[in-house]
C-alpha cells in the first residue's frame, strides 16, 4: 500500500463517520416528519365537524336576524301609524276645543261685564303712561340712566 491507498483508506473511514454520526438527525427528522402529517390529519378530522357546527350556527343566526329585521319593519310601521292616529286625533279634536274653550271664555268675560256694567274692565287696565316724576341723567361719572 502505497500512501494514496492509506489516504484514501482515512478518507473511507472518516466519510463512514461522518455518515454514521448524520443518519442518527435524519432519522429523528423523518420521526418528526410522521409525527406532524398524524398531527395535521387530526386536525383536519376535527375541522370538518367545526366547520359543519359552524355553518349551522350561521344558519340560525340569520334565521334569528331575519325575524329580528321582521320584527323591527312591524315596530316602525306601529310606530308610523300611531303618529299619523296622533296627529288626525289632535286635528280632529284639538282645533274644536281650543274653539270652544276660546267661546267659554270670551263669553264669560263678557257676562261679568254686562252684570258688573262695565265698572270692572276700566279699572282692571293698567296705566300705560309713563312715569314723567323720575328724570334720568348722565352725571359723568358712570351713572347712566339712573334715577335720582
Amino acid at each position: 500500500m502505497d500512501v494514496g491507498q492509506i489516504a484514501g483508506l482515512i478518507a473511507a473511514i472518516a466519510f463512514a463517520i461522518l455518515a454514521g454520526f448524520l443518519i442518527y438527525p435524519l432519522i429523528r427528522l423523518g420521526k418528526l416528519f410522521d409525527q406532524l402529517a398524524q398531527t395535521i390529519k387530526q386536525a383536519g378530522d376535527h375541522v370538518v365537524p367545526t366547520l359543519d357546527e359552524s355553518t349551522s350556527t350561521v344558519t340560525q343566526l340569520n334565521q334569528t336576524l331575519t325575524d329580528v329585521n321582521r320584527i323591527s319593519a312591524a315596530a316602525s310601521t306601529t310606530a308610523g301609524n300611531v303618529g299619523a292616529l296622533t296627529d288626525l286625533y289632535g286635528s280632529m279634536l284639538g282645533k274644536p276645543v281650543i274653539k270652544v274653550a276660546a267661546f267659554l271664555y270670551a263669553l264669560r268675560k263678557t257676562i261679568s261685564s254686562f252684570l258688573s256694567g262695565g265698572r270692572n274692565s276700566a279699572e282692571s287696565k293698567p296705566s300705560t303712561a309713563p312715569n314723567t316724576t323720575a328724570q334720568k341723567a348722565n352725571d359723568g361719572q358712570g351713572n347712566e340712566g339712573r334715577t335720582r
